[in-house]
């Protein structure tokens, strides 16, 4: 017994809790017509899922419900309760007992318990389907309903045997998988879209990041150009330093004594002529000279200085140029002062509420809201700044060179009256000339050795403009490729034999070469900033997330369609299954609809037929249509329409093959015939007849009688009936009656147990 009990609490006219036992095969519930033996066939529908009201003789869910009478109440609530004995595992449950519960409310909501748990309708019917259970369909036949296989059509008489056959759980997973087909290719497309969608802005950032490739490129071939310029410039500039120092030392040293000894020789002409005033005269022009030299040297060097300065001005301006709009140098001394002025700001801690937290907050957002201001109208002055610089020092220069050019002039003049002095002096013959060739001869070498001086401090000044373009070639390197160009004195030089060059070798290179060097660096620089010189870290950033999400969509894509595959493959499986179960069972219960067909009429022959519902339309479509059109149109109707099952009878000793020319009895032994084969293919655990046998007569009633005992065999039956034959095979017989409260009441008889009481 797979069957053990029913439980209806609320549940139409029984009001009070009642339950049935089913401990033998066939159980009988007899009782007058309104008594409401008919509403326990309905509560197997309605605890197996049932959701059509109208199949359970209501309109409302509140029908359902009991509703009250004069003598009680009415409920709330109604719930029906299958237990099952699931020991052989009829159920896909690892318990020995599973309990099936529904409650619904007047509220109209509902629920599903297995065992007291909540569950989903999806659930239960899933449990069921895998014991060829369901809420209606061949294994529950309610009153009035025992032909509805012959009334209905070709295609519901199909869906019927496919329940009975236990085919449904192949069409649930085949309408689920096409429900999940139909979701991947939605997701495809979906995912397809996405794809087009980010394809133009990967396409951009592609070419952005080819450009900071190359822009890599460019600095790492800079970076290795710059070591070796910047190491063979910084040896050069410091030797070259060092040779002029000591070529320095020497004429220094000498001019110092030289002029010790024209103070001595001047002395003389001042003791022996004082009163000459040509020596006077020629003294006073060398001091001039002397003068004007100095002033010359001082000019020449604001000069230089001036030209550096115009030049690294020059630079940073075309610096800044290629800089980021965004940036600008904050002094660490302006940032230390912003962190004073927060830390300033503090917090007593009996003061720490939430008003005070709220101003001290908001004078740090305004402080830093201050800072950032100010920065923002600096680094738009910055290159208003520098260009007024470059303006200002422009100025300045012309003014320097006009003066040396004035001072130069003066020189000269100077230098022709000395000349003409000279002259003068050396025609005249007194005994004081000695002392004056003297001067002379100390003047002219101090001349020659201020000459020399004076090319070593060109060189000198040469040496400073080198050193400031060296220092400007490393604040341009720091801002294009990194602090690591700093460390240009760890690059290591080798000579053709491969030898480590020191800086005085590093000096002998021609500096043709080094000046070739540093066109290439300047080319590169300029190659450089045309490509835009930032390190575009958040473009690649972007690039890589945009490329690893393109990436991820195909493999999306990719998965997408082997499980659309997966799934085409799946219905075409299940479909292949259904047919095959399909028309194997259709054998199967052609064989036992003809035996009982037979048993019940003495005769004749019956069976099921696998046929195409016809379509009125296609007579009209022939008359409209040429021949040819005509069958197209047929042949493609033919293929769009759905198999279905007919029923074929031959009655013995009667012409009669046709369904609706069978009498009212004829048709319920047929369709009792036919019900009970279905059973006997894929036999379910119970069977409930609802008064099936009312239009049987006498003799009828018997082969009914013998036919439910052996279906009995396989199968738990639940009878509801008026006939006397029906109940004599019945092991239990539940009678209901209903009182004057209309409330269902049982009462129970055991033919077992009332036989031993009469022995």
């Amino acid at each position: 017994m797979y069957l053990k009990s029913l439980e209806l609490t609320g549940f139409k006219s029984f009001a009070k809790k009642t339950e049935l036992s089913f401990n033998t095969p066939i159980t009988s519930i007899v009782g007058p017509n309104g008594s409401g033996k008919s509403n326990t066939a309905e509560a197997f529908r309605f605890v197996l899922g049932e959701q059509s009201i109208k199949s359970m003789r209501g309109k409302r869910t509140e029908d359902l419900i009991w509703n009250g009478s004069p003598e009680m109440g009415r409920s709330n609530r109604a719930s029906v309760k299958l237990v099952f004995d699931n020991r052989k595992r009829l159920l896909n449950l690892d318990v020995d007992e599973v309990v099936i519960e529904r409650v619904i409310f007047r509220d109209a909501s509902s629920e599903y318990l297995v065992n007291g748990s909540p569950v989903r309708l999806r659930d239960i019917v899933e449990l069921l389907a895998g014991a060829h259970i369901g809420s209606s369909g061949h294994h529950i036949i309610s009153q009035g309903e025992a032909d509805r296989i012959l009334n209905a059509t070709m295609r519901e008489r199909r869906e019927m045997i496919e329940d009975a056959l236990g085919l449904k759980i192949y069409q649930w997973k085949r309408e689920e998988s096409e429900k999940k087909l139909e979701k991947t290719d939605e997701n495809m497309k979906q995912v397809a879209s996405l794809r087009r969608e980010i394809a133009p802005h990967i396409s951009f950032l592609k070419k952005q990041v080819e450009k900071i490739e190359k822009t890599k490129q460019l600095k790492e071939e800079l970076r290795a150009l710059y070591g070796e310029y910047l190491k063979r410039e910084h040896a050069y500039i410091a030797v070259s330093k060092e040779k002029i120092a000591e070529e320095e030392r020497e004429p220094k040293q000498e001019l110092a004594e030289l002029n010790d000894r024209l103070i001595a020789s001047k002395k003389i002409l001042e003791e022996t002529h004082g009163k000459d005033e040509k020596t006077k005269a020629i003294i006073a022009i060398e001091e001039k000279l002397n003068g004007l030299r100095k002033e010359r040297e001082s000019l020449s060097r604001e000069v230089g200085r001036l030209e550096g300065e115009v030049a690294g001005a020059q630079r940073l301006q075309k610096i800044r140029g290629t800089m980021e709009s965004d940036s600008v140098v904050i002094p660490l001394s302006e940032v230390e002062g912003l962190v004073r002025q927060i830390d300033s700001v503090s917090v007593d801690e009996d003061e720490r509420d939430a008003g005070i937290l709220i101003v001290t907050i908001g004078r740090i957002k305004e402080a830093m809201h201050t800072f950032l201001e100010r920065h923002r109208r600096k680094k738009d002055q910055g290159a208003e700044d520098v260009a007024k610089e470059i303006e200002s020092l422009a100025e300045k220069k012309k003014e320097v060179e006009q003066k040396l050019r004035e001072v130069r002039e003066a020189e000269k003049n100077a230098q022709h009256e000395e000349y003409a002095l000279r002259t003068e002096i050396d025609k005249e013959k007194d005994s004081s000339r000695d002392a004056e060739k003297e001067v002379f001869r100390i003047m002219a070498r101090q001349n020659e050795l201020h000459g020399a001086l004076n090319a070593l401090r060109v060189r000198a000044h040469e040496l400073e403009h080198l050193e400031g373009d060296f220092k400007r070639e490393l604040t341009e390197g720091v801002l294009l490729i990194g602090r690591e160009i700093l460390e240009y004195e760890k690059v290591e030089l080798k000579d053709e034999k491969g030898e480590t060059l020191n800086p005085q070798a590093m000096t002998l290179e021609d500096r043709a070469l080094q000046e070739e060097r540093r066109r290439k660096v300047e080319k590169l620089k300029i190659r450089i900033e045309d490509a835009g010189g930032g390190s575009g870290a958040e473009v690649l950033k972007e690039f890589q997330e945009a490329t690893e999400r393109d990436q991820f969509l195909a493999r999306e894509i990719t998965d997408l369609e082997q499980s659309a595959e997966t799934l085409r493959n799946l219905i075409i499986e299940l479909e292949q299954k259904l047919d095959e179960e399909f028309r194997g069972g259709i054998e199967k219960i052609n064989a036992e609809f003809q035996n009982y067909f037979s048993l019940m009429f003495g005769g004749g022959s019956a069976k099921l037929a696998i046929a195409k519902p016809e379509k009125k339309i296609r007579r009209e479509v022939d008359d409209l249509l040429d021949g040819g059109e005509a069958a197209a149109v047929a042949a493609s109707e033919d293929t769009e329409q759905e198999t279905g099952i007919d029923i074929e009878v031959n009655l013995p000793r009667k012409k009669i093959k046709a369904l609706m020319m069978l009498s009212g009895g004829e048709r319920a032994l047929t369709s009792i015939a036919l019900l009970f084969a279905m059973s006997q293919v894929k036999p379910p655990p119970f069977i409930i007849l609802d008064e099936t046998d009312a239009a049987l007569d006498e003799a009828n009633s018997k082969k009914y009688g013998d036919m439910i005992e052996n279906l009995s065999k396989y199968s738990q039956l639940i009878l509801i009936t008026h006939n006397r034959e029906t109940m004599s095979r019945a092991g239990v017989i539940y009678g209901v009656t209903m009182d004057k409260s209309g409330v269902s009441k049982l009462l129970s008889i055991a033919f077992d147990e009332a036989v031993a009481v009469a022995k």
